[in-house]
């Protein structure tokens, strides 16, 4: 397997991540009940966000805090909620990739799920 290079190789893990949190009922109820997310909008910001994250290019302008802040006021953005999708997203990662931007993207996803947890107990307070 190769690492990730472009953009598009990007949107193969997010959709694929994406499948995957789907068909999990244990997560699932956050996009469809929850934020209702219309797949053939968000995907496209994720892989701006990820191809800035990783590969620098730049162009995501959105709060990803404030995004996320605000769907745990509509529904608890639990420990194990953000376990089951770091799981999932390394599998979509490993499943498909391997290599140092892999391993970048990943840790960067444990980062993010870190501070997210920590956001939301300091608004929770």
């Amino acid at each position: 397997m190769k690492d990730i290079q472009t953009p598009e190789e990007i949107y193969i893990i997010v959709d694929e991540f994406y499948k995957k949190l789907l068909a999990d009922d244990t997560i699932s109820y956050i996009f469809t009940d929850v934020v209702k997310i219309k797949l053939e909008e968000h995907l496209p910001i994720l892989v701006t966000f990820w191809s800035q994250a990783i590969l620098g290019t730049g162009g995501y302008v959105n709060n990803l805090t404030q995004i996320h802040l605000d769907v745990n006021a509509k529904s608890y953005l639990s420990k194990e909620l953000f376990d089951i999708w770091l799981n999932h997203f390394e599998a979509a990662i490993n499943e498909n990739f391997e290599g140092f931007n892999c391993e970048r993207m990943k840790n960067q996803a444990h980062n993010l799920s870190t501070i997210m947890q920590i956001k939301i107990a300091q608004q929770d307070k």
